[in-house]
């Protein structure tokens, strides 16, 4: 694998993901809307929702990372976040499987589980773990998993879809002691270095047969100075499922079978980086 395209290579994560990947000796094809002489890699303007576009943006890819969407509801229609997200991935999966390229990474989102609705059924809060996805953003990283499903069936494309948590990058963590639990009970207090989502994202285009896949991507630790079980206490004192000790600080949306598949670790932590 040497030539790689990254969608959305101008973004908070994707710049990670585009460094990583040049980092490792690979050519990199940076496909955003928004591409300046400065954006990293071998940058094209394309729009995701021509699946034309897509087609010649793709070829001779040998594998491809696909970060870019609308990353929230705030500031768009929920339609508009539906149809962009929706069938910009299915025009990569189409493209993709129509030139045979075999591994394909797509970034899918903790939103999924739908926490604000309900509160987890357990923890630490697996793949397994029923979704209950609240607006058009969440509904459109359910439908995409799907997606990525049926396009693995068609084609046999390997097709890992990240479960990526708040994604943080170093200048964020100043900000990590003044969080409040009760703001941040409905993601379960994770987050993840855009670093190590860029890892993850390189790991899963290295590794073979792995099928369709979903991987929950978060650091190790929550994003909070209280203790998990304290945690749980204080904000979901219903949940007894506890399938896992969660002393310490020790995350409680799970990253076990990412680093077990992967052999990925997270490396960076915020507590490394607030004195």
């Amino acid at each position: 694998m040497k030539k790689i395209v990254v969608t959305g290579g101008n973004g908070k994560t994707g710049r990670w993901v585009v460094q990583e990947f040049l980092n490792h000796g690979y050519e990199v094809v940076n496909v955003d809307v928004n591409v300046t002489p400065q954006t990293a890699g071998n940058a094209i303007k394309v729009d995701l929702t021509d699946l034309g576009q897509v087609f010649n943006a793709l070829t001779g890819a040998d594998a491809v990372v696909h970060i870019a969407a609308i990353p929230r509801p705030r500031g768009y229609t929920s339609q508009v976040v539906f149809q962009n997200n929706v069938l910009s991935t299915y025009n990569i999966l189409e493209a993709a499987a129509g030139l045979g390229i075999k591994k394909v990474v797509i970034a899918s989102s903790e939103s999924v589980y739908g926490l604000a609705f309900s509160g987890p059924n357990y923890v630490p809060m697996d793949e397994e773990h029923p979704l209950s996805p609240i607006d058009s953003y969440a509904l459109s990283k359910v439908l995409n998993e799907k997606t990525a499903e049926m396009f693995h069936r068609k084609s046999g494309m390997q097709i890992v879809s990240l479960r990526i948590g708040n994604v943080m990058e170093p200048e964020d963590y100043n900000r990590f002691p003044t969080f409040e639990p009760q703001k941040r009970k409905n993601i379960l207090w994770s987050y993840i270095d855009a670093r190590d989502v860029a890892s993850a994202c390189r790991l899963a285009i290295e590794k073979d047969e792995l099928g369709a896949v979903i991987l929950n991507i978060a650091a190790d630790d929550t994003s909070m100075s209280i203790n998990s079980k304290e945690l749980m206490t204080t904000c979901y004192p219903d949940v007894t499922d506890i399938r896992e000790p969660i002393d310490n600080f020790t995350t409680l949306l799970s990253n076990k079978k990412a680093k077990e598949l992967l052999n990925w670790q997270p490396i960076h932590f915020w507590r490394n980086y607030v004195q």
